[in-house]
């Protein structure tokens, strides 16, 4: 599963409120250190999630939906199904509660 990247609300708004799947998005930032160690965790679910979409938001890119949904810390991976928030993570979580949070979908 290819790994979206999200530039602009607009972009952020349609992927999620398409209600095709669900949708896991990673809030990060280039310089974010925690961020750079979750990344390989995130995709290598996404490698074993087909049934979910994928996606990143660099919030020093796209702060307006950074702002909109309260990231205040990053990383923050955001659970979205059916355009609603359905669970979230702050900060680096072992790969295990994410399997779980998907396996709830």
């Amino acid at each position: 599963m290819e790994m979206m990247h999200i530039g602009s609300a607009d972009a952020f708004d349609k992927l999620v409120q398409s209600g095709d799947k669900p949708v896991l998005v990673d809030f990060w930032a280039t310089w974010c250190g925690p961020c750079r160690m979750l990344a390989p965790v995130i995709e290598e679910l996404a490698g074993e999630h087909p049934e979910v979409q994928f996606a990143k938001l660099d919030v020093d890119q796209v702060p307006d939906v950074a702002m909109r949904f309260g990231v205040s810390a990053i990383p923050t991976v955001v659970l979205f199904k059916a355009g609603k928030e359905v669970q979230r993570f702050v900060g680096v979580e072992p790969k295990g509660a994410y399997e779980q949070a998907l396996a709830a979908l």
